[in-house]
């Protein structure tokens, strides 16, 4: 996410925390770098301009020139620009209003739309335990109310019926009077798309707005369009009252400028981030915590969170108890701990959330390897028989092979995966009893990652 621009400030950042003195000349020099990293971005130049002038006038304040380490005041400012540059903190769906409340979704087709609308409404029901209903009033692509049906059948929502033969506008009302009939909380609404902003789109969306008055209209942005997003942002901010903005594929956007001036440009709050193409893939947007990724700080409190809801408690509890009593960690437990990895988001997610300087040395590897292979051990322990996972020392050379054909790859990673078993079986029988405190003891005597004591991991 935004990895270009990390880059450079995380760069700028050492730099700055390394200032003993701050000056008049070494902030020139310093903005001056901000300001290409943010333009390479493509961050909208009135937002790179608007940005370095508070920036400026801050870093030259009381504030800094008094600080008893000027560097990191210095930091702390441009940290807090940044975030104020996406939006003041967090501004969530707003769904006060008689039921159901109706949020229209709109963006140009291709910015991941009706994919966003299943998002959404998966969110609506776990995080605030919502009754979602779902319509596509996109008529004109192939497909689309199919697609709308599928992914929110994945959400868990209810779907509304439409076809290609109906007006938006019928189709909508039609929508809402079921929703209210059926007593639903929340009816999300999909719209056409374009390949490119033009009037018939705006005209039918307007009239679409005017006849069901969504208390939420969420302009929905592929954050990897840049500057072509801040312009298509603008158009829809002129046609419609936006209430908010969806930025999606913020994973794949190694540049970051659409999130730093989409919220300036459009002067409606970035309200959700689309983080994965997974349906649980959307967070509800943090300026402050996003600035902090931006610098290179990472964002512990989501990766935190990312954890907590991929990690299944009871099943945790249960392999705690089974260490804890002597009995053996077999292959089903091992599998159990690659699907919970894979549960949490899978390593590329997690990385993108720790800090800079923990995740340098992880730079070089390849995290598409990375989970290739956790998909390919996945696999390996699939392809053996129940009673092979309970007994792994039964698995000798014909039943390797027989493993190796089944999941499609040579008998060297099958004995690479039964080694790697082996090293975390050992792993927990050192936690039965008194084991787990001195293992404890002995990796706080690591620095940074991977240090010694350390066990190596089988992923």
């Amino acid at each position: 996410m935004a990895s270009a621009l990390t880059d450079k400030l995380t760069r700028l950042v050492k730099e700055m925390r390394g200032q003993a003195r701050i000056t008049e000349s070494n902030v020139q020099d310093m903005l001056r770098e901000v300001r290409m990293a943010l333009l390479e971005a493509d961050v909208a130049l009135p937002v790179v301009r608007d940005f370095i002038a508070r920036v400026k006038e801050k870093a030259l304040g009381q504030e800094v020139l008094g600080s008893l380490k000027p560097g990191q005041t210095l930091v702390s400012i441009v940290n807090r620009e940044l975030a104020a540059t996406m939006g003041e903190g967090v501004a969530d769906i707003n769904l006060a209003a008689q039921p159901p409340a109706v949020i229209l979704m709109a963006g140009l087709q291709g910015a991941g739309k009706t994919t966003t609308t299943a998002k959404l409404a998966k969110h609506l029901i776990e995080k605030r335990k919502k009754k979602v209903l779902t319509v596509s009033g996109d008529v004109y692509r192939p497909a689309a109310i199919e697609q709308l049906k599928t992914v929110t059948k994945q959400a868990g929502a209810e779907w509304f019926p439409s076809t290609p033969d109906q007006k938006p506008l019928d189709i909508a009302r039609a929508a809402l009077d079921y929703a209210k009939k059926h007593y639903f909380d929340v009816l999300l609404v999909d719209t056409a798309g374009r390949l490119a902003i033009d009037e018939a789109l705006m005209k039918e969306i307007k009239d679409l707005h005017a006849a069901i008055n969504p208390v939420e209209t969420l302009f929905v942005v592929d954050a990897m369009q840049g500057q072509d997003a801040i312009n298509t942002a603008k158009a829809f901010k002129e046609a419609l009252p936006l209430t908010g903005i969806v930025l999606t594929k913020l994973d794949g956007d190694s540049r970051g400028g659409a999130a730093l001036s989409v919220r300036q440009i459009t002067g409606a709050p970035i309200k959700f981030a689309g983080v994965s193409e997974k349906i649980d893939g959307l967070e509800v947007f943090d300026a402050e915590r996003h600035a902090g990724r931006i610098l290179g700080m990472g964002d512990i409190v989501a990766l935190v969170e990312q954890v907590t809801a991929g990690v299944d408690m009871e099943a945790a509890q249960k392999l705690a108890a089974k260490v804890k009593s002597g009995d053996g960690f077999d292959l089903n437990d091992f599998l159990s701990q690659i699907q919970q990895m894979k549960q949490m988001g899978g390593l590329s997610s997690l990385m993108d959330k720790l800090p800079s300087q923990l995740t340098a040395k992880a730079g070089s590897l390849d995290m598409d390897k990375a989970e290739k292979d956790i998909k390919r051990k996945e696999g390996i322990i699939q392809s053996m028989t129940p009673l092979e996972r309970r007994k792994p020392e039964l698995i000798k050379a014909t039943r390797k092979k027989r493993i190796a054909n089944g999941a499609g790859v040579h008998v060297q990673e099958v004995n690479r995966l039964l080694k790697e078993f082996e090293q975390m079986q050992g792993m927990m029988k050192k936690m039965k009893g008194g084991g787990l405190m001195k293992m404890m003891k002995r990796m706080g005597g690591m620095k940074g990652m991977g240090g010694g004591g350390m066990p190596k991991m089988p992923f």
